[in-house]
């Protein structure tokens, strides 16, 4: 069984951060974002360590911390670096050698960012060999942006798990769920406090569709 999946989105700021942080505490899994691009405010690791509360994840490092909010490979160009593939899936390889364990790793925008000259998060996740869970947001254009993300999904043949839906969706869930074939793992409403609660509550309502993967 493979035990580790690919968090992406359909765009920026569509919620993918929360939704990492919701499987790692319905799963127990551990938590890696393997390139950070803008701390300014704090990472994205430190949002998912706040937020969970159950005593067995791991929040592993970043591998790239870049302070530029960027994407990766600006960011890593402005500060003379170049990401590289092999470095992220050896580091991968290290940290799933440690154990048997669910883990949940968070991309960095959408699927076509790039993270240097030739590779994108897409070819970052065919180099892991992760199956890949969608996060979906509702907003003006969100099922195109959905129904675009996950036909290159199926056309690059990189397994989809479901699909977590972020924000009040109305009909739209349905909508997407039935043009993409994708089963729908959740749903995380919209709220104005967000904090272990929130998250605990609503992994507790998300795990008994993710008792299967």
């Amino acid at each position: 069984m493979n035990k580790t999946f690919f968090i992406t989105g359909i765009g920026t700021g569509v919620g993918k951060t929360l939704a990492s942080a919701i499987l790692a505490e319905a799963l127990e899994a551990d938590y890696w974002k393997p390139v950070q691009a803008g701390f300014a405010d704090g990472t994205d690791a430190d949002t998912v360590r706040d937020l969970v509360s159950n005593p067995h994840t791991i929040v592993h490092p970043e591998l790239y911390r870049l302070l530029l909010p960027a994407s990766p490979h600006i960011a890593a160009r402005e500060e003379g670096l170049q990401i590289a593939l092999p470095k992220i899936v050896d580091a991968f390889h290290h940290i799933r050698r440690r154990g048997d364990r669910f883990l949940v790793i968070e991309g960095a925008g959408g699927l076509l960012v790039p993270l240097n000259e030739q590779d994108t998060m897409l070819d970052l996740i065919r180099g892991i060999g992760a199956e890949v869970i969608l996060v979906s947001r509702n907003y003006l254009g969100s099922i195109n942006h959905s129904l675009l993300t996950a036909r290159l999904l199926r056309d690059a043949a990189i397994p989809v798990r479901g699909l977590i839906f972020s924000d009040e969706f109305m009909a739209y869930e349905n909508d997407i769920a039935s043009w993409t074939g994708l089963p729908v793992l959740g749903s995380i409403p919209a709220a104005s406090v967000i904090d272990r609660t929130f998250v605990s509550t609503i992994a507790q309502q998300m795990r008994p569709q993710l008792t299967g993967i």
